[in-house]
C-alpha cells in the first residue's frame, strides 16, 4: 500500500480557470485598433511632458487625463506590483488613481476628457500580454470613470511607442534623463493645465507611488 498526497483536482481546475480569466482580460493589437481609440495630435510632446514630470522607470505606469485640447488636466504615477499580468487588477489600480486626481464625468452624455497611459517596461517595442492587460484595464477604467479611452504608450530602452498606431521615437527612453520642466520644447506649454479662468497654472507632479 502506497501512502502519499495527490494534488487536489479542485486546485488544478482553479488554477486553469484563473489563467483563462486572465487571458480573457487582454486586448490584442487588432482589437485595440478596432476599438476606435482617438489618435493623439502630437504624441511626442505628451510623452516628453509626462517623462519630465514623473521620470518613469521600468514597471512604473504614468496615467494622464487630457482635456479636449490635449492639455494636461491631471496625472499620477505608480509602480506595478510584482504579480501576474491581469487586466482586472490593472483596471482597479488605474481607477483608484483616477478617483484620487480628478472627478468622474459619468453625468456627461459624451466623454470630453481622455485618459492616456504610459507604461515603462523592459523588453522591446513589440506587444506583450502584459501590454494587452494594461489596454483592457485602461479601457474599462475609462468607462467606469466617464472618460474617453486614449492611447497606450510603452517606454523602453529603445524609446517610446504608441501601440496600435505605429508611431514612436527614440527619445525619450527609459534610460533618458528627464528635461527640467520649463526648459524643454513646446510640449511643456501645450500640456500646462488651465484654471477655470483659462490661465495656465504652475505645472505640478501628481504622483502616487
Amino acid at each position: 500500500m502506497t501512502l502519499g498526497f495527490a494534488p487536489p483536482r479542485a486546485t488544478s481546475l482553479s488554477s486553469s480557470s484563473e489563467s483563462a480569466n486572465r487571458l480573457a482580460r487582454i486586448l490584442e493589437p487588432a482589437q485595440w485598433s478596432a476599438a476606435g481609440i482617438p489618435l493623439l495630435r502630437n504624441p511626442r510632446e505628451i510623452v516628453s511632458g509626462l517623462h519630465s514630470r514623473h521620470t518613469p522607470t521600468p514597471s512604473m505606469a504614468v496615467l494622464a487625463v487630457l482635456d479636449h485640447e490635449e492639455r494636461l488636466a491631471a496625472s499620477a504615477s505608480f509602480v506595478r506590483r510584482p504579480s501576474p499580468a491581469d487586466g482586472w487588477e490593472f483596471r482597479n489600480a488605474l481607477l483608484a488613481h483616477l478617483r484620487r486626481v480628478i472627478p468622474h464625468d459619468l453625468r456627461r452624455r459624451t466623454p470630453v476628457r481622455t485618459a492616456v497611459l504610459l507604461y515603462c517596461r523592459e523588453g522591446d517595442e513589440r506587444w506583450t500580454e502584459e501590454d494587452g492587460a494594461w489596454m483592457w484595464g485602461l479601457r474599462d477604467a475609462c468607462t467606469l470613470h466617464g472618460l474617453r479611452c486614449g492611447a497606450y504608450i510603452t517606454l523602453t530602452r529603445a524609446g517610446w511607442q504608441v501601440l496600435g498606431e505605429g508611431r514612436g521615437g527614440r527619445r525619450p527612453s527609459s534610460d533618458s534623463l528627464p528635461l527640467p520642466l520649463g526648459e524643454g520644447p513646446a510640449e511643456l506649454a501645450q500640456l500646462a493645465p488651465r484654471t477655470a479662468s483659462g490661465a495656465s497654472e504652475p505645472l505640478r507632479r501628481a504622483a502616487a507611488r
